[in-house]
């Protein structure tokens, strides 16, 4: 198990369980690490795993303690906690990007801060928290990590469609549309896209794997801020 004063006690006492250590090392081990390392093992078994534990332990709560919602509101509610851009929140909580172990090229780009990767490893470390201290803690885990969005019923409808969120709430301030641009850096095979979204004078930015991703990103980073001005 991890000891206190190891190399990611930090990161283990934000989550506040014990992961065993070579287990949690897996976790945080991107692919682009692995491959400029010999092709060493790394955290796409765990994080398909760590997908299925989120998704049940999530699934659970909300019928639980939700008994007056239906199906379709259920599933809004889920999709909102389980997204790429939730989970990349919540991982950011924790600082869990200070603790990746990107490949060279992935971390000069701002690997660290990329919601695809942030997310996945995110899943990766439930999947290692399962393995190493059973269902319960990682289910646990898993309360702990979303309630705070749970806790917001705001954050369903922007978490799932941000865009639409976002243009919402420009509209309601009495702006204009909100503005997208776009650019995208790194090779053909690892394309990383930048967005910047506008509304009046103020504006958001956002990375992701695809041009979509990225302005959902961005989006949900602006109306964040603007929410915030509330």
């Amino acid at each position: 198990m991890a000891q206190p004063g190891g190399e990611h006690a930090p990161l283990t006492d934000k989550l506040g369980v014990e992961i065993d250590p070579e287990l949690l090392s897996l976790a945080l081990t991107h692919r682009s690490y692995a491959y400029e390392h010999g092709h060493l093992p790394h955290n796409e078994r765990l994080e398909f795993l760590g997908d299925s534990v989120l998704g049940q332990a999530v699934t659970v709560l909300l019928y639980t303690r939700h008994p007056e919602l239906d199906e379709g509101a259920l599933a809004k509610r889920r999709a909102s906690v389980v997204s790429t851009v939730a989970l990349a929140e919540v991982a950011r909580g924790i600082d869990l990007g200070a603790h990746l172990r990107l490949g060279r090229g992935e971390d000069q780009t701002g690997g660290r801060d990329k919601d695809s990767i942030l997310a996945d490893t995110m899943e990766a470390v439930i999947g290692a928290t399962y393995l190493s201290a059973g269902p319960d803690a990682a289910t646990e885990l898993v309360h702990r990590l979303v309630e705070p969005l749970l806790a917001d019923p705001d954050r369903y409808g922007a978490a799932v469609d941000p865009k639409t969120s976002l243009q919402e709430l420009a509209a309601r301030r009495g702006f204009s549309p909100p503005v997208y641009s776009v650019e995208a850096t790194g090779p053909d095979h690892d394309r990383v896209f930048t967005a910047t979204v506008v509304v009046g004078e103020v504006s958001g930015t956002g990375t992701g794997t695809s041009k979509k991703h990225s302005e959902m990103a961005a989006a949900l980073q602006l109306w964040r801020e603007l929410s915030a001005q509330d």
